[in-house]
């Protein structure tokens, strides 16, 4: 009767390590990179901000790139997705916007769980984000090994923060927006912008329309392009052993080679604010959500 009840409850119990480790295959796959890694503090008025930087192997001064977490913190895939872009050639500096917000004044890694990760990121003050990324902004343009141009890529909340940030920040030379909405106002936006978009992601495609009129009318620079049949998240989805949507997969490639070409046009001059060309297709009949990911996708990612 007891090994009867043991074997009904061990698939039980061999969920919760795999809950705790679902990132695994991220942690393996920045484990395995042989560039150098490195945590920085990144001080501001009472503030630190806890910043990880990956450098290129390279020998040239190259770009920086702000990389803006998800609504899940600095989780191992966000890690690994900076040291990916230092692969392609890049100077990454990801902070860890939980810094000192966290039990006993922790960051990411102090939450208990996903659920807890995602409540305080959501719980953020939209002026500390922005400090925040002022005081690493400041760092990245004096990184010795840095050419003076920086960027922000951003995911999810990420994105959303990105271009907000473009806003406020006037010596980007681009903003990077992978499936997050844009800003009320984007009157005072000077670099140019760049959407990447889920073709099944209806609640963020649905504020595109309005993101695309307003950026014409400002006469901003907007380039979103949408990638038929992948869903939010489509950059981690698509790395990630579990995932079970091929287009998934063909986003974040097709996304990645789009981002990596872009950045490169960096590296001799500042891409230039022209007119408008939108890519992207229309989505309909979705109402936005505060959330960067709905429930489902949440029990996927734990």
């Amino acid at each position: 009767m007891r090994r009867a009840a043991f074997r009904l409850l061990a698939p039980i119990f061999l969920l919760f390590p795999l809950a705790a480790n679902a990132q695994d295959w991220a942690k393996a796959r920045l484990d395995a990179s042989p560039r150098h890694r490195e945590y920085v503090p990144i001080k501001h008025s009472d503030r630190t901000v806890q910043t990880f930087v990956v450098y290129p192997e390279v020998k040239q001064k190259v770009p920086v790139v702000i990389l803006i977490h998800e609504i899940f913190g600095l989780s191992d895939w966000a890690k690994s997705m900076a040291d990916d872009l230092a692969a392609a050639g890049f100077i990454v500096v990801a902070p860890d916007l939980l810094s000192g917000f966290g039990p006993n004044g922790g960051g990411t890694d102090s939450f208990s769980g996903t659920d807890a990760i995602t409540k305080a990121v959501s719980g953020l003050n939209p002026d500390t984000v922005t400090a925040d990324l002022d005081a690493v902004a400041d760092f990245a343009r004096k990184i010795p090994a840095g050419n003076g141009k920086i960027a922000t890529v951003g995911f999810c909340w990420g994105g959303g923060k990105s271009f907000a940030f473009a806003t406020h920040r006037r010596d980007l030379s681009a903003a990077f927006v992978f499936y997050g909405p844009g800003p009320a106002d984007v009157s005072t936006i000077t670099a140019p912008v760049f959407g990447f978009y889920a073709g099944n992601d209806a609640r963020i495609g649905a504020t595109l329309p309005a993101t695309i009129e307003a950026m014409k009318a400002a006469g901003k620079r907007f380039e979103p392009v949408t990638y038929d049949g992948a869903g939010h998240g489509f950059m981690r989805a698509g790395v990630d052993p579990t995932n079970t949507n091929p287009a998934n997969k063909t986003a974040r490639e097709q996304g990645f080679t789009r981002l990596v070409s872009l950045l490169k046009d960096m590296k001799t001059a500042s891409i230039s604010t022209t007119n408008n060309k939108t890519l992207a297709k229309k989505s309909t009949k979705a109402k936005p959500d505060p959330l960067c990911h709905s429930t489902t996708e949440m029990a996927a990612i734990m």
